[in-house]
Protein backbone atom coordinates (compact mmCIF):
# COMPACT_ATOMS: atom_id res chain seq x y z
CA UNK A 1 0.00 0.00 0.00
CA UNK A 2 1.42 3.30 -0.93
CA UNK A 3 4.37 2.45 -1.60
CA UNK A 4 6.35 5.49 -3.06
CA UNK A 5 8.77 3.72 -5.33
CA UNK A 6 5.80 2.31 -7.62
CA UNK A 7 4.86 4.64 -10.25
CA UNK A 8 1.69 2.90 -10.45
CA UNK A 9 0.98 3.72 -6.94
CA UNK A 10 2.06 7.48 -7.25
CA UNK A 11 -0.10 7.64 -10.67
CA UNK A 12 -3.80 5.92 -8.74
CA UNK A 13 -3.04 8.18 -5.29
CA UNK A 14 -2.31 11.51 -7.30
CA UNK A 15 -5.12 11.15 -9.33
CA UNK A 16 -7.26 11.26 -5.93
CA UNK A 17 -4.95 13.83 -4.21
CA UNK A 18 -5.70 15.72 -7.47
CA UNK A 19 -9.43 15.31 -7.41
CA UNK A 20 -9.87 16.34 -3.93
CA UNK A 21 -7.79 19.60 -4.28
CA UNK A 22 -10.29 20.58 -7.00
CA UNK A 23 -8.35 20.44 -10.21
CA UNK A 24 -9.89 19.01 -13.41
CA UNK A 25 -8.69 15.49 -13.70
CA UNK A 26 -11.44 14.52 -16.64
CA UNK A 27 -9.57 12.46 -19.22
CA UNK A 28 -6.33 12.26 -16.67
CA UNK A 29 -7.87 9.25 -14.80
CA UNK A 30 -7.93 5.85 -16.14
CA UNK A 31 -8.70 2.99 -14.59
CA UNK A 32 -6.70 1.13 -12.49
CA UNK A 33 -6.56 -1.62 -15.04
CA UNK A 34 -4.84 0.80 -17.24
CA UNK A 35 -2.75 2.20 -14.83
CA UNK A 36 -1.52 -1.28 -13.74
CA UNK A 37 -0.56 -2.10 -17.43
CA UNK A 38 1.24 0.89 -18.73
CA UNK A 39 4.65 1.35 -19.10
CA UNK A 40 6.71 3.28 -17.09
CA UNK A 41 7.27 6.04 -19.55
CA UNK A 42 3.65 6.49 -19.56
CA UNK A 43 3.36 6.44 -15.86
CA UNK A 44 6.20 9.72 -16.11
CA UNK A 45 3.87 11.55 -18.85
CA UNK A 46 0.83 10.87 -16.85
CA UNK A 47 2.21 12.11 -13.71
CA UNK A 48 3.39 15.14 -15.54
CA UNK A 49 -0.11 15.80 -17.11
CA UNK A 50 -1.89 15.19 -14.02
CA UNK A 51 0.79 18.19 -12.27
CA UNK A 52 -0.03 20.56 -14.63
CA UNK A 53 -4.06 19.98 -14.42
CA UNK A 54 -5.77 23.07 -14.29
CA UNK A 55 -7.98 24.52 -11.11
CA UNK A 56 -11.42 23.83 -11.65
CA UNK A 57 -12.93 27.26 -12.12
CA UNK A 58 -14.88 27.75 -9.48
CA UNK A 59 -12.82 26.37 -6.99
CA UNK A 60 -13.51 28.35 -3.55
CA UNK A 61 -10.56 27.82 -1.27
CA UNK A 62 -7.11 29.73 -1.63
CA UNK A 63 -4.90 27.31 -0.36
CA UNK A 64 -1.25 28.39 -0.69
CA UNK A 65 2.43 26.69 0.43
CA UNK A 66 4.68 29.57 1.29
CA UNK A 67 5.09 30.76 4.32
CA UNK A 68 4.62 34.12 3.26
CA UNK A 69 1.77 33.81 1.17
CA UNK A 70 0.14 31.63 4.15
CA UNK A 71 0.62 34.71 7.50
CA UNK A 72 -1.63 37.47 5.02
CA UNK A 73 -4.59 34.74 4.42
CA UNK A 74 -5.22 33.85 8.63
CA UNK A 75 -7.71 35.16 9.80
CA UNK A 76 -7.66 37.91 12.88
CA UNK A 77 -6.41 36.42 16.09
CA UNK A 78 -8.10 36.24 19.13
CA UNK A 79 -6.36 37.67 22.29
CA UNK A 80 -4.14 35.59 23.99
CA UNK A 81 -3.82 34.72 27.38
CA UNK A 82 -0.40 36.22 28.68
CA UNK A 83 1.76 33.28 29.53
CA UNK A 84 2.31 32.96 33.94
CA UNK A 85 3.42 29.84 34.75
CA UNK A 86 6.55 29.45 36.83
CA UNK A 87 8.92 26.60 35.75
CA UNK A 88 7.21 24.35 38.61
CA UNK A 89 4.23 24.52 36.96
CA UNK A 90 5.73 24.67 33.55
CA UNK A 91 7.82 21.42 33.95
CA UNK A 92 4.31 19.62 35.11
CA UNK A 93 2.67 20.91 31.78
CA UNK A 94 5.53 19.65 29.82
CA UNK A 95 5.52 16.01 31.45
CA UNK A 96 1.56 16.48 31.02
CA UNK A 97 1.74 16.55 27.68
CA UNK A 98 4.50 14.56 26.77
CA UNK A 99 2.72 11.72 28.82
CA UNK A 100 -0.97 12.57 27.44
CA UNK A 101 0.36 12.04 24.34
CA UNK A 102 1.70 8.44 24.88
CA UNK A 103 -1.16 7.53 26.79
CA UNK A 104 -3.59 9.06 24.21
CA UNK A 105 -1.27 7.03 21.08
CA UNK A 106 -1.04 3.81 22.83
CA UNK A 107 -5.08 3.85 23.23
CA UNK A 108 -5.01 4.43 19.70
CA UNK A 109 -2.82 1.76 18.00
CA UNK A 110 -4.55 -1.72 18.43
CA UNK A 111 -7.39 0.03 15.97
CA UNK A 112 -5.45 2.46 13.98
CA UNK A 113 -7.12 3.19 10.43
CA UNK A 114 -10.65 1.48 11.63
CA UNK A 115 -14.00 2.61 11.40
CA UNK A 116 -15.50 4.27 13.93
CA UNK A 117 -18.33 1.53 13.75
CA UNK A 118 -16.16 -1.21 13.88
CA UNK A 119 -14.19 0.52 16.70
CA UNK A 120 -17.73 0.53 19.08
CA UNK A 121 -18.67 -3.29 18.04
CA UNK A 122 -15.41 -4.22 18.64
CA UNK A 123 -15.63 -2.24 22.57
CA UNK A 124 -19.38 -3.45 22.88
CA UNK A 125 -18.50 -7.12 22.34
CA UNK A 126 -15.80 -6.35 25.01
CA UNK A 127 -18.17 -4.59 27.37
CA UNK A 128 -15.53 -1.68 26.85
CA UNK A 129 -17.70 0.90 25.40
CA UNK A 130 -17.40 3.93 26.14
CA UNK A 131 -13.47 4.32 26.61
CA UNK A 132 -12.52 4.03 30.37
CA UNK A 133 -8.83 2.25 29.77
CA UNK A 134 -6.86 1.16 27.48
CA UNK A 135 -8.45 -1.21 25.04
CA UNK A 136 -9.32 -4.77 26.05
CA UNK A 137 -7.10 -7.32 24.44
CA UNK A 138 -10.28 -8.79 22.70
CA UNK A 139 -10.10 -11.43 19.35
CA UNK A 140 -11.68 -9.05 16.77
CA UNK A 141 -11.41 -11.68 14.05
CA UNK A 142 -14.30 -14.24 15.27
CA UNK A 143 -16.90 -11.14 15.04
CA UNK A 144 -15.96 -10.06 11.99
CA UNK A 145 -13.88 -7.07 12.54
CA UNK A 146 -10.38 -6.20 11.04
CA UNK A 147 -7.21 -7.61 12.68
CA UNK A 148 -6.07 -5.18 14.93
CA UNK A 149 -2.80 -3.14 14.13
CA UNK A 150 0.49 -5.44 15.11
CA UNK A 151 1.58 -3.58 18.05
CA UNK A 152 -1.14 -4.97 19.84
CA UNK A 153 0.62 -7.23 21.94
CA UNK A 154 2.31 -3.94 23.65
CA UNK A 155 -0.55 -1.98 23.49
CA UNK A 156 -3.48 -3.87 24.89
CA UNK A 157 -4.66 -3.61 28.37
CA UNK A 158 -2.48 -5.39 30.88
CA UNK A 159 0.27 -5.76 28.39
CA UNK A 160 1.42 -2.37 28.22
CA UNK A 161 4.77 -2.17 29.89
CA UNK A 162 6.72 1.05 28.29
CA UNK A 163 5.55 3.09 25.46
CA UNK A 164 5.84 0.92 22.38
CA UNK A 165 7.33 2.31 19.45
CA UNK A 166 5.15 4.21 17.11
CA UNK A 167 6.40 7.17 14.13
CA UNK A 168 4.03 9.71 16.38
CA UNK A 169 6.14 9.55 19.44
CA UNK A 170 9.73 9.37 17.48
CA UNK A 171 9.10 12.59 15.67
CA UNK A 172 8.27 14.39 18.63
CA UNK A 173 11.42 13.02 20.49
CA UNK A 174 13.24 14.09 17.07
CA UNK A 175 11.63 17.91 17.06
CA UNK A 176 12.82 18.08 20.82
CA UNK A 177 15.96 16.91 18.91
CA UNK A 178 16.06 19.27 16.08
CA UNK A 179 15.32 22.43 18.66
CA UNK A 180 17.80 21.12 21.07
CA UNK A 181 20.42 21.15 18.16
CA UNK A 182 20.03 23.56 15.89
CA UNK A 183 18.10 25.78 18.34
CA UNK A 184 14.26 27.58 17.24
CA UNK A 185 15.94 28.78 14.17
CA UNK A 186 16.31 25.90 12.62
CA UNK A 187 15.88 25.43 8.80
CA UNK A 188 13.94 22.71 7.20
CA UNK A 189 17.33 21.32 5.29
CA UNK A 190 18.20 20.91 9.00
CA UNK A 191 15.08 18.82 9.73
CA UNK A 192 15.78 16.76 6.90
CA UNK A 193 19.28 15.85 7.80
CA UNK A 194 18.05 14.73 10.95
CA UNK A 195 16.09 12.43 9.65
CA UNK A 196 19.23 10.88 7.26
CA UNK A 197 20.91 10.62 10.45
CA UNK A 198 18.06 9.38 12.85
CA UNK A 199 15.32 7.68 11.23
CA UNK A 200 14.73 4.47 9.35
CA UNK A 201 13.47 4.65 6.13
CA UNK A 202 11.38 1.74 6.81
CA UNK A 203 10.10 3.24 10.01
CA UNK A 204 8.67 6.36 8.05
CA UNK A 205 5.40 6.26 5.78
CA UNK A 206 3.58 8.15 3.03
CA UNK A 207 3.88 11.66 2.62
CA UNK A 208 7.65 11.38 4.93
CA UNK A 209 8.71 8.34 2.71
CA UNK A 210 8.11 10.09 -0.16
CA UNK A 211 10.01 13.12 0.83
CA UNK A 212 12.90 10.99 2.47
CA UNK A 213 12.89 9.16 -0.93
CA UNK A 214 13.70 12.87 -2.75
CA UNK A 215 16.25 13.73 -0.25
CA UNK A 216 18.22 10.69 -0.97
CA UNK A 217 17.97 11.72 -4.82
CA UNK A 218 19.32 14.96 -3.88
CA UNK A 219 16.38 16.71 -4.12
CA UNK A 220 16.00 19.76 -1.53
CA UNK A 221 12.90 21.75 0.11
CA UNK A 222 10.27 22.59 -1.01
CA UNK A 223 10.43 19.81 -3.88
CA UNK A 224 11.17 16.96 -1.84
CA UNK A 225 7.29 17.71 -0.75
CA UNK A 226 5.72 17.88 -3.96
CA UNK A 227 8.17 15.20 -5.98
CA UNK A 228 5.83 12.22 -6.86
CA UNK A 229 3.87 12.69 -3.53
CA UNK A 230 0.64 12.56 -3.70
CA UNK A 231 0.37 11.97 0.49
CA UNK A 232 1.54 16.02 0.93
CA UNK A 233 -2.17 16.94 2.44
CA UNK A 234 -2.04 13.61 4.32
CA UNK A 235 -1.47 13.82 8.43
CA UNK A 236 2.17 12.85 8.63
CA UNK A 237 3.31 16.92 9.42
CA UNK A 238 0.52 17.42 11.46
CA UNK A 239 1.85 14.32 14.18
CA UNK A 240 5.52 16.06 13.93
CA UNK A 241 4.55 19.29 15.60
CA UNK A 242 4.12 18.96 19.23
CA UNK A 243 7.83 19.50 20.12
CA UNK A 244 7.96 23.18 18.53
CA UNK A 245 4.63 23.68 21.05
CA UNK A 246 6.34 22.47 24.34
CA UNK A 247 9.29 24.48 23.13
CA UNK A 248 6.79 27.76 22.77
CA UNK A 249 4.38 27.15 25.53
CA UNK A 250 1.92 30.10 25.29
CA UNK A 251 3.11 31.59 22.06
CA UNK A 252 1.00 30.02 18.90
CA UNK A 253 2.36 32.05 16.17
CA UNK A 254 6.02 31.32 17.46
CA UNK A 255 5.13 27.41 17.65
CA UNK A 256 3.17 27.52 13.96
CA UNK A 257 5.76 28.89 12.40
CA UNK A 258 8.35 26.44 13.53
CA UNK A 259 6.25 23.41 13.02
CA UNK A 260 5.91 25.49 9.26
CA UNK A 261 9.27 24.66 8.63
CA UNK A 262 9.24 21.31 9.62
CA UNK A 263 6.02 20.60 7.78
CA UNK A 264 7.74 22.04 4.57
CA UNK A 265 10.34 19.00 4.35
CA UNK A 266 7.02 16.97 3.46
CA UNK A 267 3.96 18.70 3.13
CA UNK A 268 1.83 21.62 1.44
CA UNK A 269 -1.02 23.26 1.78
CA UNK A 270 -3.39 21.31 4.18
CA UNK A 271 -1.14 19.06 5.34
CA UNK A 272 1.44 22.51 6.01
CA UNK A 273 -1.87 23.69 8.16
CA UNK A 274 -2.49 20.41 9.94
CA UNK A 275 1.05 21.11 11.43
CA UNK A 276 1.04 24.40 12.09
CA UNK A 277 -2.80 24.04 13.53
CA UNK A 278 -1.96 21.21 16.20
CA UNK A 279 1.51 23.41 16.79
CA UNK A 280 -0.70 26.57 17.99
CA UNK A 281 -3.38 24.53 19.80
CA UNK A 282 -0.50 22.80 22.31
CA UNK A 283 1.17 26.12 22.33
CA UNK A 284 -2.04 27.72 23.34
CA UNK A 285 -3.02 25.06 25.64
CA UNK A 286 -0.26 26.10 27.71
CA UNK A 287 -1.69 29.44 28.54
CA UNK A 288 -5.57 29.21 27.91
CA UNK A 289 -8.29 28.79 30.12
CA UNK A 290 -10.47 26.66 28.10
CA UNK A 291 -9.84 24.24 24.99
CA UNK A 292 -12.19 26.23 23.41
CA UNK A 293 -10.10 29.40 23.70
CA UNK A 294 -6.94 27.18 23.07
CA UNK A 295 -9.11 26.07 19.51
CA UNK A 296 -9.47 29.57 18.48
CA UNK A 297 -6.07 30.71 19.23
CA UNK A 298 -5.35 27.72 16.68
CA UNK A 299 -7.45 28.03 14.61
CA UNK A 300 -5.90 31.78 13.48
CA UNK A 301 -2.87 30.30 11.85
CA UNK A 302 -4.59 28.46 9.52
CA UNK A 303 -5.54 30.24 6.16
CA UNK A 304 -9.32 31.72 6.34
CA UNK A 305 -9.80 30.32 3.07
CA UNK A 306 -8.54 26.48 3.59
CA UNK A 307 -10.48 23.52 3.25
CA UNK A 308 -9.13 23.14 6.91
CA UNK A 309 -10.41 25.93 8.44
CA UNK A 310 -13.69 25.40 6.76
CA UNK A 311 -13.89 22.30 8.57
CA UNK A 312 -12.80 23.57 12.11
CA UNK A 313 -15.30 25.83 11.45
CA UNK A 314 -17.98 23.65 11.17
CA UNK A 315 -17.04 21.26 14.18
CA UNK A 316 -17.02 24.83 16.55
CA UNK A 317 -20.87 25.06 15.21
CA UNK A 318 -21.99 21.93 15.54
CA UNK A 319 -20.89 22.38 19.73
CA UNK A 320 -22.43 25.64 19.67
CA UNK A 321 -25.80 24.45 18.02
CA UNK A 322 -25.52 21.59 21.19
CA UNK A 323 -25.37 18.25 19.18
CA UNK A 324 -24.41 15.35 21.21
CA UNK A 325 -21.01 13.33 20.51
CA UNK A 326 -22.87 11.13 18.39
CA UNK A 327 -24.69 13.41 15.85
CA UNK A 328 -21.83 15.50 15.57
CA UNK A 329 -19.19 12.34 14.87
CA UNK A 330 -21.90 12.04 12.21
CA UNK A 331 -21.98 15.14 10.61
CA UNK A 332 -18.11 15.25 10.58
CA UNK A 333 -18.74 12.06 9.01
CA UNK A 334 -21.20 12.99 6.22
CA UNK A 335 -18.73 16.39 5.31
CA UNK A 336 -15.15 14.58 5.24
CA UNK A 337 -15.98 10.26 5.05
CA UNK A 338 -14.74 10.36 1.54
CA UNK A 339 -11.19 11.65 2.43
CA UNK A 340 -8.60 8.67 3.19
CA UNK A 341 -8.38 7.08 7.12
CA UNK A 342 -4.95 9.50 7.15
CA UNK A 343 -5.73 12.91 5.55
CA UNK A 344 -5.35 16.42 7.46
CA UNK A 345 -8.42 17.69 7.38
CA UNK A 346 -10.81 14.88 8.30
CA UNK A 347 -8.94 13.77 11.94
CA UNK A 348 -7.94 17.39 12.43
CA UNK A 349 -11.89 17.84 12.70
CA UNK A 350 -11.90 14.86 15.04
CA UNK A 351 -9.35 16.12 17.36
CA UNK A 352 -11.18 19.57 17.25
CA UNK A 353 -14.44 17.54 18.66
CA UNK A 354 -12.91 15.08 20.93
CA UNK A 355 -11.30 18.07 22.68
CA UNK A 356 -14.96 20.22 23.05
CA UNK A 357 -17.02 17.10 23.58
CA UNK A 358 -14.58 15.63 26.19
CA UNK A 359 -15.40 18.49 28.41
CA UNK A 360 -11.82 19.01 30.50
CA UNK A 361 -11.98 14.71 31.30
CA UNK A 362 -9.16 13.62 30.32
CA UNK A 363 -10.13 9.96 29.54
CA UNK A 364 -13.33 11.10 27.68
CA UNK A 365 -11.35 13.40 25.75
CA UNK A 366 -8.83 10.51 24.71
CA UNK A 367 -11.63 8.25 24.43
CA UNK A 368 -13.38 10.05 21.92
CA UNK A 369 -10.42 10.88 19.64
CA UNK A 370 -9.84 7.09 19.62
CA UNK A 371 -13.42 6.13 19.12
CA UNK A 372 -14.07 8.95 16.29
CA UNK A 373 -12.18 6.34 14.27
CA UNK A 374 -9.62 7.48 11.49
CA UNK A 375 -6.33 7.70 12.90
CA UNK A 376 -6.65 7.29 16.14
CA UNK A 377 -2.88 6.28 17.61
CA UNK A 378 -2.92 9.89 16.33
CA UNK A 379 -5.59 11.47 17.18
CA UNK A 380 -5.45 10.13 20.74
CA UNK A 381 -1.51 11.69 20.54
CA UNK A 382 -2.55 14.38 19.87
CA UNK A 383 -5.75 15.28 21.82
CA UNK A 384 -3.69 13.58 24.63
CA UNK A 385 -1.18 16.22 24.38
CA UNK A 386 -3.43 19.79 24.17
CA UNK A 387 -5.28 18.33 27.25
CA UNK A 388 -1.91 17.14 29.29
CA UNK A 389 0.38 21.13 28.34
CA UNK A 390 -3.71 22.67 29.48
CA UNK A 391 -3.98 20.29 32.82
CA UNK A 392 -0.61 18.97 33.66
CA UNK A 393 0.69 15.67 34.63
CA UNK A 394 -0.71 15.64 38.24
CA UNK A 395 -4.67 16.19 36.53
CA UNK A 396 -3.57 12.76 34.52
CA UNK A 397 -5.34 9.75 36.25
CA UNK A 398 -2.99 7.07 37.10
CA UNK A 399 -4.17 4.14 35.06
CA UNK A 400 -3.34 6.11 32.04
CA UNK A 401 0.38 6.79 33.34
CA UNK A 402 1.70 3.39 35.10
CA UNK A 403 1.56 0.94 32.19
CA UNK A 404 3.81 3.46 30.45
CA UNK A 405 6.40 3.28 32.85
CA UNK A 406 8.46 6.14 32.36
CA UNK A 407 9.51 4.24 29.21
CA UNK A 408 9.41 4.94 25.31
CA UNK A 409 10.33 2.65 22.86
CA UNK A 410 12.09 4.41 19.65
CA UNK A 411 12.95 3.54 16.53
CA UNK A 412 15.24 6.80 16.29
CA UNK A 413 19.27 6.10 16.72
CA UNK A 414 19.96 6.81 20.24
CA UNK A 415 16.73 7.07 21.95
CA UNK A 416 15.38 3.44 22.36
CA UNK A 417 14.34 3.42 25.79
CA UNK A 418 14.46 7.21 27.27
CA UNK A 419 13.07 8.21 30.01
CA UNK A 420 9.21 10.00 29.38
CA UNK A 421 10.47 12.24 32.25
CA UNK A 422 13.70 13.05 30.91
CA UNK A 423 12.23 14.43 27.27
CA UNK A 424 10.28 16.45 29.43
CA UNK A 425 13.22 17.87 31.19
CA UNK A 426 15.10 18.33 28.26
CA UNK A 427 12.15 20.00 26.64
CA UNK A 428 11.85 22.56 29.48
CA UNK A 429 15.19 23.78 29.18
CA UNK A 430 14.38 24.37 25.97
CA UNK A 431 11.06 25.95 26.63
CA UNK A 432 12.12 28.11 29.66
CA UNK A 433 15.82 29.16 29.62
CA UNK A 434 17.29 30.58 32.03
CA UNK A 435 15.08 33.24 32.91
CA UNK A 436 11.59 31.84 33.66
CA UNK A 437 11.43 32.10 37.40
CA UNK A 438 11.31 29.26 39.69
CA UNK A 439 8.44 29.75 41.57
CA UNK A 440 5.15 27.99 41.18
Amino acid sequence: MHDVRDLREMVADEIVERRQSGYVVEGLAPSLAVIAAASEDALRERLAALESAPRVPDWPYHEPSELAAIEPEQPPAPARAPMTLGRPALRDRILGAWLGRCAGCALGKPVENWSREDIRRLLERAAAYPIADYLPAAEPTAAGLPPLHPSWTATTRGRIHGMARDDDIDYTILGLHVLETYGPDFSTDDVGAEWLRLLPYAQVYTAERAAYRNLVLGLRPPATATHRNPYREWIGAQIRADAFAYGSPGDPVRAARMAFRDAALSHTANGIYGAMWAAALIAASFAEPSMAAALDSALAVVPARSRLAAALRSVRRLHADGLDWERARDAIEQRHGTLNPVHTINNAAVVAAALLWGEGDFTRTVGLAVQGGWDTDCNGATAGSAFGAMHGARSLPSRWLEPLEDRVRSALFGFDGARISELAERTLRVAAGPDRKEEA
